[in-house]
C-alpha cells in the first residue's frame, strides 16, 4: 500500500505515490463520484491506495478537491483528480487545492497530451501560474513545494478512443507522462463494441496499450468492476488499477446483503 508520510516539506508528502507508480509499484485506488467529503473518508479509511475524485462524470464540482484531499489525506491516501477539461485554469487550481495528480480524460493523440503537460509545469518549463498561498505550499509556509512539483504530480492520460489506442505508443513517451489509463466504457463504444470487454477488438486495444506503456517504462491501468477482476489484471502486468467507485461498490454492497436477507432484486 502506498501511504503518504510526513517529511520536511509538512504533514503530507504528496510526491508518494508519483515516487511509487514511476518505481514500477503495483497501487490499486477507486473513483470518488458521490460528491461527499464523508464516503471519500470511509474509501481512504478502507485502505485503498489512491482516490480518484471524478470531476468529468462525479455529482460534485471542482469545490470537493477542497475537501477530499484533506480528509483521505489524513488517512495518508493521496487523491488524483479527473478534470473535466484540460484547461490551464482547471487544472492549476485543482493542484493548488493539494491534488497528487491529474488524469487527463479523452486524450486522442500526443500533440493534445503534449499542449495539456504544458499547463501541469511551472514556467519555464510550462505555464501554470504561480502562487503560494494556496494548500499545496503549505498556505505560504512551504514556497519550495513550487521546486519540487514538478516531479511530484502523477500524470495519468486516458485512452479511451481507438485513435488513442493507435497514439498509445507517442503518449507514453512523452517525459511526464506516468500511467496510460484505459477507460473501459469509452473505448468499447469508440471501437463498435459498447460494454463488450471480451470482444476480440477490444481485448486487442488492451494489450496494445499495455505493450505500449511496458516499452517506455510507465505504468498502465484501468477501471474494473471488483476484487477479482483487480487481481487478475495485477496479475496480468496493470499496475494502476481502479476497483470500481464509491456509488458502485455501495450499490454492490446493500444488494448483496439483500440477497443475502432473501429480499428479491427492485429493478
Amino acid at each position: 500500500m502506498v501511504r503518504m508520510t510526513a517529511d520536511a516539506s509538512g504533514p503530507l508528502n504528496h510526491g508518494a505515490l508519483a515516487r511509487a507508480v514511476r518505481n514500477g509499484q503495483a497501487t490499486v485506488g477507486t473513483f470518488l463520484g458521490t460528491a461527499s467529503a464523508v464516503t471519500a473518508e470511509v474509501c481512504a479509511a478502507a485502505g485503498f491506495d489512491w482516490l480518484l475524485l471524478d470531476l468529468e462524470h462525479g455529482a460534485g464540482g471542482e469545490e470537493q478537491v477542497r475537501d477530499v484531499v484533506p480528509v483521505a489525506g489524513a488517512y495518508g491516501v493521496p487523491t488524483v483528480v479527473r478534470v473535466e477539461t484540460d484547461a490551464r485554469i482547471r487544472m492549476g487550481r485543482v493542484l493548488d487545492n493539494g491534488a497528487a495528480g491529474i488524469m487527463l480524460p479523452r486524450m486522442d493523440d500526443a500533440r493534445q497530451v503534449g499542449d495539456a503537460m504544458t499547463h501541469l509545469r511551472f514556467p519555464p518549463r510550462g505555464d501554470r501560474g504561480v502562487a503560494t498561498y494556496n494548500r499545496a505550499c503549505r498556505f505560504g509556509l512551504d514556497p519550495g513545494a513550487l521546486d519540487r512539483a514538478d516531479e511530484e504530480i502523477l500524470v495519468v492520460v486516458q485512452i479511451e478512443s481507438a485513435a488513442a489506442v493507435a497514439a498509445a505508443d507517442e503518449i507514453a513517451a512523452i517525459d511526464g507522462v506516468d500511467v496510460l489509463f484505459i477507460g473501459p466504457r469509452d473505448l468499447s463504444h469508440d471501437l463498435g463494441v459498447p460494454g463488450d470487454t471480451s470482444a476480440p477488438a477490444f481485448v486487442e486495444a488492451l494489450q496494445a496499450v499495455l505493450s505500449a506503456a511496458q516499452r517506455h517504462g510507465k505504468a498502465c491501468g484501468l477501471l474494473v468492476n471488483d476484487g477479482a477482476a483487480a487481481a487478475q489484471r495485477l496479475d496480468q502486468g496493470w499496475t494502476f488499477v481502479a476497483i470500481g467507485s464509491d456509488s458502485t461498490l455501495l450499490a454492490a454492497a446493500s444488494r448483496s446483503a439483500l440477497h443475502l436477507a432473501g429480499r428479491r432484486d427492485r429493478d
